[in-house]
């Protein structure tokens, strides 16, 4: 059944068969992380591909003193540093559960296996194409909107995320400091 899980949170950019998806799950493994767990230390490759299935984590990026979240992955989502895994070289990102998470994971070799193949060309291509437009909604907003926007924006697409995630983790995704996204809150409520 999770390759149903799967196939329906990417029927939204992709309606591949439901046998695409079982093919896919079938090459992955169950992983339990706890808490906080670095799954990909900064400067290193990445060497799986990964698929949210309870839990939540981020993409970091060291800047400075400490490190910012570029990105967060919750439930029925593609994870992982996949600059690294398309690039195949170390890059400075580092990923980390936010919280205690399962997630399937697929090993690099076998994600570019499954590639060769129809199916798997589909899967390669869902998963470019949603992490595109993700990342490409987040430049636009943090170009065009207020921060108390983006915040609302999040908000409205991750209802529990101030009950998941730390606020300073919030806050870095907004390109914003915690006291502002405290003001913020405040004034939303």
């Amino acid at each position: 059944m999770l390759h149903l899980t799967v196939k329906k949170s990417f029927d939204k950019y992709f309606e591949a068969p439901a046998e695409t998806w079982l093919k896919f799950v079938q090459q992955c493994v169950v992983i339990d992380f706890g808490k906080e767990e670095i799954i990909k230390r900064a400067n290193a490759r990445e060497n799986y591909f990964y698929f949210v299935l309870k839990g939540s984590a981020g993409v970091f990026l060291w800047k400075k003193n400490n490190f910012v979240c570029i990105d967060f992955a919750f439930e029925n989502s593609f994870y992982g540093d996949y600059m690294s895994l398309l690039t195949g070289e170390p890059t400075p990102l580092q990923t980390m559960t936010l919280e205690k998470s399962q997630m399937l994971r697929i090993t690099k070799e076998k994600f570019y296996r499954l590639a060769q193949k129809p199916f798997g060309q589909l899967i390669k291509q869902v998963a470019a194409e949603s992490a595109f437009v993700e990342k490409q909604q987040q430049q636009v907003d943090l170009l065009t909107r207020t921060a108390a926007e983006r915040y609302q924006a999040l908000i409205e697409k991750f209802p529990e995320i101030i009950l998941r995630v730390q606020q300073k983790h919030i806050a870095s995704y907004l390109g914003i400091t915690p006291q502002s996204l405290s003001r913020i809150r405040k004034a939303v409520k």
